[in-house]
């Protein structure tokens, strides 16, 4: 602790973890990163970040550390692979994995390290993009033991506008991946109904105004569909591979339920056509373009 606060570590430096780490400083947090990629960390540092040279580095010089990483191999590397979070764990410390991962594998992890080093585990994937990750305004689902949900609030008070304990460890996974359904299949209706506005021959740019208020408005007809509507993918706000992987997540989730959805299951299929390789790290709004080359 200092000053009576935990000490906090970052661990995956994107697009997410960037914003969330500059916050997190910002509010007078201290603050110790590791990346993957070791070019992201000295604008960290210069910000006021202390480098580490592990994930088990991290986790040493923390009483909570936060991570948010691709998928779930990274989850398992970044905690139980060599130099990794377990050998820097200890009873009292959490882990908050803010990626995005499979619920029950989760879950097993979570067992484990508690199990071999006493230290917590919070499931607390995020939605609301990098602006709100840099406002604090995230929408954070999570899963963990109410006690350890009372030791990281403080931190999640200056992340979230809308922290919500959604039982135990994985039911915070389960829940992004239902928000993830809402969302990949949103974007290819937004792409949709944009194409359908241009065809038609109205003012397209002026259907979020127009549909304001009604049952059709939401957050992605007010934001997305303009960024859509004015092609304005650069820089990008997340990466398409990113949301690919997780449509694909929620298919398997689905399938492993025995459900059939087929509007889920056509909108993965959207998103397969678009996510070419040389599409991968271009911002997934840009999905408007499969419908632009049938014109």
């Amino acid at each position: 602790m200092t000053g009576g606060r935990p000490r906090l570590g970052y661990i995956g430096l994107g697009l997410m973890g960037t914003e969330m780490t500059l916050r997190l400083l910002e509010r007078g947090w201290q603050v110790t990163v590791w990346n993957l990629e070791p070019e992201r960390v000295p604008p960290m540092v210069a910000a006021g970040a202390v480098a580490a040279a592990s994930p088990a580095e991290v986790a040493g010089a923390s009483d909570i550390v936060l991570m948010c990483v691709l998928h779930m191999a990274a989850v398992e590397a970044c905690v139980f692979g060599p130099g990794g979070i377990a050998e820097g764990a200890a009873p009292g410390k959490i882990l908050v994995d803010h990626s995005t991962a499979h619920p029950g594998r989760t879950a097993e992890l979570a067992r484990r390290l508690r199990d071999e080093t006493g230290m917590g585990w919070v499931d607390a994937p995020v939605s609301g993009g990098t602006v709100a990750a840099r406002e604090g305004s995230m929408t954070v689902m999570a899963g963990g033991a109410a006690a350890d949900m009372a030791t990281v609030a403080p931190v999640m008070a200056d992340l979230a506008a809308n922290f919500t304990h959604m039982g135990p460890c994985g039911a915070g996974q389960t829940a992004k991946l239902i928000n993830q359904a809402i969302v990949g299949t949103n974007y290819v209706l937004m792409a949709e109904v944009l194409a359908l506005a241009e065809a038609s021959g109205i003012d397209a740019a002026r259907l979020p105004q127009c549909l304001k208020g009604g049952h059709a408005d939401g957050t992605l007809l007010q934001q997305l569909y303009p960024r859509m509507q004015a092609r304005d993918f650069d820089p990008p706000r997340a990466y398409a591979r990113q949301l690919l992987k997780d449509v694909h997540a929620v298919e398997e989730f689905v399938a492993g339920l025995g459900l059939d959805l087929p509007l889920v299951t056509a909108a993965v299929r959207r998103h397969d056509a678009h996510v070419t390789p040389e599409n991968a790290m271009v911002d997934p709004a840009s999905i408007i373009r499969l419908y632009d080359k049938k014109k």
